[in-house]
């Protein structure tokens, strides 16, 4: 018993330890700019995003209808699951131990009990919920309940008795990432089933006996990884009756369209005209100005700052439309191109921002290059790393492009 103890204490100041160090070190890669967490939507899963298997072993005591504690064991365990959001997910495995079994008058100490639980488990990712998913996160804590089916029995004088019974408990799983693709964990846990499986059949009871296990082991993280956050939600429309006035404020809204139609014919024929009248350079720009066309002189394409989601190397879909503009609007064929990508210096480490500066400036030219016909010998890229140019966060994770 004091052994278990001791076990079971060294285990939870683990865990706080490494909880007042996770909350001190956590990059704030889900917060908005004003500092608030940011909790989803999320797109939705795919059929085959975010499964893991876990893997590991560890140790196991048990307590019998009387409290009294049986010898350490040993304990190992086999999982698959799946996350379906940041917060939920669910999985199935096999837990077995081996342990001393201890029921006076019966048999001594010496004699081996073991028992198979095959369950399924709901799995809460709280560290999600509370703070809003993070994909850099380095330790997350994750409560489960779990049920299913247990095969136990005791080795009485080399010969097994092995009986069938429900089983249930819970946990407490502390997974910790050290890779996108291989996690850590800690998993502590209980096991209730029928004290009846612990005992021979001629002293069956309806009693519980309890099974706490510490497990530590890897995870291999399947398939595509993390979950996409969208960027606008889209508000929900209610129709409205439509009236009999609004009709008729509809109509009076398409006369003086069509009124305003009319004019704008009638202003286009004379510019028209007007423009016959000239003779104009090539190459000239011009304005129209007090009902003339004045020569102006060329205008200097200035640069297109175009803003990317924390941690991502892609562009959004309003953010590639201001690279079309601004190409059909800026480049002529024949000027140069400079394309400079940067992060922002409060989110991950200088290695890590220079990398992701060079990814947005290349996926950039890529754009420029494939959608645009822009020579890539023209293109003239960097990356600048982690910068704090602009007064948020939001704005330094940005690539500016400069027609020269």
């Amino acid at each position: 018993m004091k052994g278990i103890k001791t076990i079971l204490g060294a285990a939870a100041a683990v865990s706080l330890v490494v909880f007042s160090f996770n909350a001190s070190a956590q990059e704030n890669n889900n917060r908005d700019e004003n500092g608030k967490v940011v909790r989803g939507a999320y797109h939705t899963n795919g059929l085959w995003d975010n499964w893991f298997i876990g893997v590991g072993a560890g140790i196991n005591s048990v307590i019998d209808n009387g409290d009294n504690w049986g010898s350490i064991g040993f304990g190992a365990d086999l999982n698959v699951g799946k996350w379906f959001t940041p917060a939920v997910g669910a999985r199935v495995g096999w837990h077995g131990i081996e342990n001393k079994a201890k029921v006076p008058g019966w048999f001594s100490g010496t004699d081996s009990f073991q028992y198979h639980f095959v369950h399924g488990d709901l799995l809460w990712n709280i560290s999600n919920t509370l703070g809003g998913y993070k994909e850099t996160r380095f330790w997350d804590l994750i409560p489960y309940a779990q049920f299913g089916a247990v095969l136990a029995g005791t080795d009485r004088s080399g010969s097994w008795d092995i009986r069938k019974s429900f089983g249930w408990g819970g946990g407490l799983l502390n997974d910790f990432h050290v890779g996108k693709h291989v996690d850590l964990f800690l998993d502590l846990s209980i096991v209730h089933t029928r004290e009846g499986n612990y005992r021979p059949r001629n002293e069956d009871t309806y009693k519980w006996v309890r099974f706490p296990s510490i497990t530590a082991g890897l995870i291999f993280n399947l398939g595509r990884t993390g979950f996409d956050r969208h960027s606008t939600v889209t508000p929900v429309v209610v129709p409205l009756p439509f009236t009999e006035a609004d009709y008729d404020a509809l109509n009076s809204r398409a006369a003086a369209l069509q009124k305003e139609n009319a004019g704008l014919k009638d202003r286009l024929a004379a510019l028209e005209a007007e423009k016959a009248s000239r003779v104009y350079k090539e190459g000239q720009d011009y304005i129209y100005q007090n009902g003339k066309f004045i020569e102006t002189e060329a205008a200097i394409a200035t640069p297109a700052s175009l803003y990317f989601n924390i941690g991502k190397a892609t562009l959004t879909e309003r953010e590639l439309a201001h690279l079309e503009y601004y190409i059909k609007h800026a480049y002529t064929g024949e000027q140069n191109v400079v394309v400079t990508g940067s992060a922002d210096s409060k989110t991950g480490s200088a290695k890590y921002n220079q990398t992701l500066s060079e990814k947005r400036a290349n996926y950039v030219k890529d754009l420029l290059v494939k959608n645009y016909s822009v020579p890539a010998e023209r293109i003239q890229t960097s990356g600048v790393g982690g910068v704090d140019t602009f007064n948020t966060p939001a704005k330094n994770r940005v690539v500016v492009v400069e027609v020269k």
